[in-house]
């Protein structure tokens, strides 16, 4: 098969690869005579003052061209957590850290943060230039991570348009509930089909259940390769969602380069090495079937529109002229599957565990799903606005344990003054969710998982959404999340499912869920592995297959 022959020429990512003990000497050795030559040359050319009244936010004073690269390269912490220092030291909700010649304005102050993403929105519009985000959307094609101008507004409007208006999510409602029956049925697989239950790997099957819905979604399949009997991935599903989380695990990662851009192409860390290797893998196999549906289309063998893909494709112009190149095509369907696989499955994986530990939670939950839909059928997208303590336990998940420890970046198009700081032109403003989060300012008992707090007076009014920016669920703004329809659907179908379906409990011999975080990113430091046994009549597992 095509899929086959093409994953099987895709390199092995190195996803384990650090910075080798000689490239890091030599870094810190380059880093020295810049700064020894920029002190030389300062004592001989006349430096102009600048106008600028207010003062940058409060941090460390920055060495002469490299900034505050130095402290942060020999700080021994991963670049989140040393700045996440850098800001505890404060104490102010912003700060500045000089990384190179850009200023990074990392912000924990709900006030502060809605300054920058709702007063003053137009002027933060715009995303870093990095090596990264420059490979993974085809040279700025897509709209995610191209910054500011006229092909960010193109292809803006036409997801807002043709692909996550509602017209859309009704159109495509029932492959969602394909995917979410096939996400019961699968579960019902791995917990020994009504024999007991089993041990089941909930990131495992909270990743696949989003990748599926995105491939389902945009391309009409659940599968790259052949379909599996038990209705979970295959090798090359796995190896694409793996694929698709070292984009995400490189994507705006304070790599060097990216702040010294005269470093760039001698790839000291081993990161551009690592990026070309991830999107390689991320985009054979879908490159295939793009190229493939492209070419029925455009030779008259396809018709009738069926997925985001052909939607994608036969777009048109006042004048019946393409509105979108194959590249483009390319780089939005990236864009999808970038946006929509890596929160909601961190969620709930993040959600389950914390709610094993207090059985209390869990049985709250499952209590409410029993009261509103029963256990004589599925749960389904039209129940969700009626599961309001479910939506409370994965708004706790988003605000304790968010994806990332940082927003993606919004770069300032001018000087700005925030909060009667000074904002240089080109600074990178980044929100940090766990700042947000875990703020003591805001929340009480920020550190404890307690979804109570989410429920309002009126407890119909429960939402994923978060307007104060108090947390980050799905960002707004010009640049925000503009699918949280789709982000809500999947997330409280994902959740609902494995709650209704099973009784899920820690293995035995194991005291309470391990709620520690990875050394070098905030996911679980521990797939979550817990003993899943079906709850429901068995005639309510099946599936449709795809």
């Amino acid at each position: 098969m095509v899929m086959e022959a093409v994953a099987a020429a895709s390199p092995s990512l190195g996803l384990g690869a650090s910075l080798p003990s000689s490239s890091s000497i030599v870094l810190q050795l380059i880093l020295l005579m810049v700064v020894l030559v920029f002190l030389v040359v300062q004592t001989l050319v006349p430096q102009r003052k600048s106008t600028c009244t207010a003062p940058l936010p409060p941090g460390p004073t920055p060495w002469p061209v490299v900034g505050n690269l130095p402290e942060m390269l020999l700080s021994g912490k991963p670049a989140f957590q040393w700045i996440h220092h850098v800001l505890e030291r404060t104490g102010s909700g912003i700060a500045c850290v000089k990384l190179g010649g850009v200023h990074v304005i990392p912000i924990t102050c709900p006030n502060i943060a809605c300054e920058v993403l709702k007063r003053q929105d137009t002027n933060f519009a715009s995303r870093p230039l990095t090596f990264a985000s420059e490979t993974f959307s085809r040279g700025y094609m897509g709209a995610i991570m191209s910054p500011y101008g006229d092909q960010w507004r193109k292809m803006r409007r036409v997801l807002t348009s043709e692909i996550v208006c509602p017209s859309r999510h009704k159109w495509l409602h029932d492959k969602r509930a394909d995917e979410a029956n096939n996400l019961t049925s699968y579960v019902y697989n791995l917990a020994g089909a009504g024999s007991g239950g089993a041990a089941v790997d909930v990131r495992h099957v909270a990743r696949h259940y989003c990748a599926n819905v995105v491939r389902r979604l945009v391309f009409g399949t659940r599968y790259f390769g052949e379909p599996q009997p038990d209705g979970g991935p295959g090798p090359l599903e796995v190896q694409h969602v793996d694929a698709v989380f070292a984009c995400l695990g490189l994507l705006y990662a304070f790599c060097v380069s990216d702040y010294l851009p005269w470093l760039l192409g001698l790839d000291l860390d081993g990161h551009e090495k690592m990026v070309r290797e991830a999107i390689e893998m991320m985009t054979r196999l879908p490159d295939v079937l793009i190229d493939e549906r492209w070419r029925q289309w455009k030779s008259g063998g396809k018709q009738g529109l069926e997925d985001f893909l052909d939607v994608l494709i036969t777009l048109e112009d006042a004048e019946a002229k393409p509105v979108l190149t194959i590249e483009e095509v390319k780089a939005l369907s990236q864009d999808i599957t970038f946006a929509a696989m890596d929160n909601p499955s961190n969620a709930v994986e993040w959600a389950l565990a914390e709610m094993v530990n207090s059985p209390d939670m869990l049985k709250k939950a499952v209590e409410e799903i029993d009261g509103v839909v029963g256990r004589d059928r599925l749960v389904q997208e039209s129940d969700i606005p009626r599961l309001n303590y479910l939506k409370a336990c994965i708004r706790e998940a988003f605000r304790l344990h968010p994806v990332v420890p940082f927003n993606v970046p919004h770069v300032a198009l001018v000087d700005a003054t925030v909060a009667g700081y000074h904002i240089p032109k080109g600074s990178h403003v980044i929100l940090s969710r766990i700042g947000l989060g875990r703020n003591p300012a805001v929340w009480d008992d920020p550190l404890r998982f307690n979804p109570d707090r989410h429920i309002p007076v009126d407890p119909a009014n429960v939402t994923l959404t978060e307007n104060d920016l108090r947390i980050i669920s799905f960002s707004t703004g010009r640049r925000g999340c503009i699918a949280t329809s789709l982000g809500t659907a999947m997330t409280v179908m994902l959740f609902a499912r494995l709650l209704q379906g099973f009784s899920w409990r820690k293995p035995a011999g194991m005291a309470a869920v391990d709620l520690s975080e990875g050394r070098h990113d905030i996911f679980m430091a521990k797939p979550l592995v817990l003993h899943a046994e079906p709850r429901l009549p068995a005639h309510l597992y099946s599936a449709t297959s795809m």
